[in-house]
């Protein structure tokens, strides 16, 4: 029988991103805006899955997710769990879904969108989940996955 160990200590209260794409878990915090947070929030990349072979997973300690910062996830990782954490128990555990529309949480990738040039949200509609294609709501400019990692750098 093999030993498990625990690489990462739970946490008392928070969300836990889990299946993270590898090496998506910056990506994650980027897109949660997570990049100032005063709390902890642990990043574990590239784990061994037995579901998918590795993946990342994030902790945020002290913080639930809204619903539409959960489904932006999906933007990057449409596979990934999120379980809401109390009292170090899981007490409420789902998939991610990506929402039709997606509200300022990535740059359009046209110079000349007027999102890049004016205090304007971007928006993109959703037109389809597999493989993934973004439209722009104001220059239509469509985006693929490859298009939004690249914006995000």
């Amino acid at each position: 029988m093999k030993k498990r160990e625990l690489k990462v200590s739970a946490i008392n209260n928070g969300t836990v991103i889990d299946h993270i794409r590898p090496g998506n878990a910056f990506k994650v915090i980027k897109i949660l805006h997570l990049d100032n947070y005063k709390d902890t929030i642990t990043i574990t990349s590239n784990v061994p899955s037995g579901v998918t072979g590795r993946k990342d997973i994030v902790k945020v300690e002290n913080r639930a997710l809204s619903p539409e910062e959960v489904s932006s996830i999906a933007l990057v990782s449409p596979e990934a769990t999120v379980n809401i954490i109390k009292d170090y128990e899981v007490i409420e555990k789902g998939n991610i879904n990506l929402p039709e529309t997606i509200y300022n949480i990535i740059a359009c990738t046209n110079p000349l969108c007027i999102t890049n040039h004016e205090d304007v949200p971007t928006v993109f509609n959703v037109e389809r989940t597999n493989p993934l294609v973004l439209r722009c709501q104001y220059c239509e400019r469509k985006m693929t996955e490859k298009d939004i990692i690249k914006v995000m750098g």
